[in-house]
């Protein structure tokens, strides 16, 4: 490695950790300056969705949600998951096996020994949680999410 790319790598790393993990060059529908995220959402709100951490086990109501309705994005109130695909997996987080069609992303998580697959809302860019091969048929996938990531819209009557 040359010093020119020593400095571009260094540079492009320095810009991707000052986000909080969340890619400077990726592009949202709904953007927000980082002033604005933090004047709408709580400080654990923040630290997850923004910052890419983790709430607590067992803390979210939403682990008890159990009506018919669909789990939006807290930071642009897209649907992502409907209640239909919803599952206790004991894990402690809001767990479903599929979202809904074009609602989520996802990407390679590296931060620890080993790679996870991070999942991330398409229209926002906030951070969502991860998903896992051990879920339920039929896709056998775990969409671990935090449940302060998620906000409820019951069905209509």
């Amino acid at each position: 490695m040359n010093r020119r790319d020593f400095l571009i790598t260094t540079a492009g790393a320095g810009l991707f950790s000052a986000t909080g993990g969340i890619a400077l060059a990726e592009e949202f529908e709904v953007t927000r300056t980082d002033a604005e995220w933090r004047a709408m959402l709580t400080k654990l709100e923040y630290k997850v969705m923004r910052r890419e951490g983790t709430e607590r086990a067992f803390t979210s109501p939403l682990n008890d949600e159990k009506r018919a309705g669909n789990f939006l994005c807290k930071g642009c109130d897209l649907p992502l998951y409907p209640s239909s695909t919803k599952y206790d997996s004991g894990t402690g987080w809001p767990s479903f096996w599929k979202p809904l069609p074009n609602a989520v992303q996802t990407k390679p998580d590296r931060k620890l020994l080993v790679t996870r697959t991070e999942v991330h809302c398409r229209r926002c860019g906030s951070h969502l949680g991860h998903v896992f091969d051990d879920g339920p048929a039929p896709t056998g996938k775990r969409h671990c999410i935090n449940g302060v990531s998620l906000k409820f819209q019951p069905a209509e009557a």
